[in-house]
């Protein structure tokens, strides 16, 4: 399939009952979003755009400027500049009528139906819809905590941390240590941290030819392991060694003063250490009271919390079943949460959701690989119904191909995102 944005907006389904429209004299109903990345940016421009100024749509994000964690790697990698994942949320404004605010949510008080604003603002609801992405487990890494994060980046919120990792990465001296602490699962991908190892040694290979790479795994294999073996094996022979579970992989401390990785006792000086800690539930949805454990458990249909009903969690916060944490999951969730709140709140026709995830990983120049699946609704969970993956062996020519197909996609979610 090429991707674009007809891909994105031409996606339907079959119709199922409309549910009640607010009670009259209530007036226009009110939809707060916490989150302005594939979720909820998507959330809010298709509530405004499909109900034609019916619903008061107010979108809270932190950043003026997104910088996407999908293709942040490919920035890493030399293939694109910073401000190729920098987005805007201005056509939002002008375009749709969504109140977009800057700022950060600090409260919900889900039994008044208010969000709390870090400047002393308070908004009211009818609907809220939370999609705050990830923060990490306090104490998942031994010696590491976000204070440390300048001197052993995670950079798995892109921005100022990838630009950080880059320049990193620029100044190891020749024949020096890039070390990575991968993230047990689940976890947000992208960034995919072994598309990352590969976008990583692509610079060196090409820099710093004697540089090593170190992989930390907690994980005894990982997704599209076959395909990024090869890929190692073909394109950076001796340069990657990764070390999993059962030779130690998760037994793993640093010290950032020091810049030292061990694993299972054995101590090694770096020169860059990419730790990704274990992930949760961005801290508002925890504020909110949705969450159960690290995630926020949600009902498939909807994307409706399981703790209340006026609360949606799209993304890589919510604990849907068998979706990865990715941005096309996001951005597919958030279109079947948008038709159901505006079904919700207007009487409009609700459409059974289908679910879909392509996560494309970049390995070489030219040497892109892919996996995805489609998904249903069932009363337990998004469960999946099918899929598909790349094959070890490919031609040159369908893995361009691959790689084409993932800017087309990149173009098209966007676009799909922000108009």
């Amino acid at each position: 399939m090429t991707w674009n944005r007809r891909t994105f907006l031409g996606t339907g389904a079959a119709v199922v009952a409309a549910p009640h429209v607010l009670a009259e004299g209530q007036g226009k109903p009110r939809v707060v979003v916490i989150g302005g990345g594939a979720g909820g940016a998507t959330a809010a421009r298709y509530i405004a755009k499909d109900s034609e100024g019916m619903i008061d749509v107010t979108l809270i994000e932190p950043t003026r400027t997104y910088f996407s964690c999908f293709f942040s790697n490919l920035y890493l990698g030399g293939f694109k500049a910073i401000d190729d994942i920098g987005h805007t949320y201005g056509a939002l404004a002008a375009a749709h009528g969504i109140n977009v605010v800057h700022d950060w949510a600090v409260d919900v008080d889900r039994a008044g139906r208010t969000v709390t604003l870090a400047g002393g603002g308070v908004l009211g609801y009818d609907k809220l819809i939370l999609s705050p992405g990830i923060d990490f487990v306090d104490g998942a890494v031994e010696g590491w905590d976000i204070s440390a994060q300048n001197r052993m980046p995670h950079a798995y919120k892109a921005g100022s941390q990838t630009e950080l990792l880059k320049a990193q990465i620029a100044a190891m001296p020749e024949g020096g240590t890039y070390a990575m602490v991968a993230p047990p699962n689940p976890y947000r991908c992208p960034p995919g941290p072994y598309e990352r190892i590969s976008m990583v040694a692509h610079v060196l290979k090409a820099s710093n030819p004697t540089a090593k790479i170190i992989v930390a795994d907690p994980k005894p294999k990982f997704s599209k392991m076959a395909l990024f073996e090869e890929g190692w094996a073909n394109h950076y022979p001796g340069m990657i060694d990764w070390i999993g579970e059962e030779f130690g992989g998760g037994n793993v401390s640093v010290d950032p003063g020091a810049m030292t990785l061990t694993i299972d006792g054995d101590e090694t000086a770096v020169d860059v250490c990419n730790v990704i800690p274990a992930m949760k539930a961005g801290r508002i949805a925890e504020i909110a009271g949705v969450t159960d454990g690290n995630w926020a458990p949600v009902n498939a249909a909807d994307m409706s919390s399981k703790a209340d009903p006026d609360v949606h969690v799209l993304g890589d916060a919510s604990q849907q079943g068998d979706m990865p944490k990715s941005a096309f999951s996001a951005n597919s969730q958030a279109k079947a949460c948008a038709n159901a709140v505006r079904g919700a709140l207007t009487g409009s026709k609700v459409f059974s959701p289908r679910y879909s995830n392509t996560c494309w990983s970049l390995i070489a120049a030219g040497d892109g690989v892919k996996v995805g699946a489609t998904y249903e609704a069932t009363e337990e969970k998004i469960a999946r119904v099918d899929g598909f993956i790349s094959q070890p062996g490919e031609s040159a020519e369908l893995r361009q191909a691959t790689y084409e197909e993932s800017e087309g996609w990149y173009a098209g979610i966007i676009a799909d995102m922000f108009g």
